[in-house]
């Protein structure tokens, strides 16, 4: 396997979120490898803005919500070491724009956390699952047990 160059960590604030972020960094360090971030807002309204779904984090938006989920990025970024040209937050579907991410900026690896569904939300998928169909570099999905 050849030394990966560029890992893209998507977070999502979980409770479980830290074990997801010591996996990525862990390999990052390994591999001496770029790492990333992506906070996908998808269960919050879209505030009238002129930015599209890129929202940039050194903008005051004036929203309460979307400057709280930013604080949070921007505080995972500084303890993972992640430069705040790495980091991003967008507003959408979160398969869609992680894999959109993850091509535009040529990761060879995204970090997923992956709750280990059954039954019918399994059937319905998941993030991680719909990740590792559609993405054209490898995933790894992190398990969370207890989830």
């Amino acid at each position: 396997m050849d030394a990966y160059q560029h890992i893209l960590l998507a977070v999502d604030y979980s409770e479980h979120g830290d074990t997801v972020a010591r996996k990525a960094k862990g390999l990052a360090e390994k591999y001496q490898a770029k790492l990333s971030i992506i906070h996908v807002l998808d269960n919050i309204s879209m505030p009238d803005t002129t930015y599209g779904t890129i929202i940039p984090l050194d903008h005051d938006s004036g929203y309460e919500l979307l400057e709280a989920e930013k604080i949070r990025l921007m505080q995972i970024g500084e303890q993972l070491g992640v430069a705040p040209d790495h980091r991003w937050m967008v507003w959408g579907t979160p398969k869609q724009e992680i894999v959109q991410l993850a091509e535009q900026e040529q990761v060879d690896l995204i970090v997923v956390g992956s709750h280990g569904r059954h039954g019918l939300s399994l059937l319905l998928g998941s993030t991680a699952n719909s990740v590792l169909h559609y993405a054209r570099c490898d995933v790894m999905a992190v398990r969370l047990l207890n989830a």
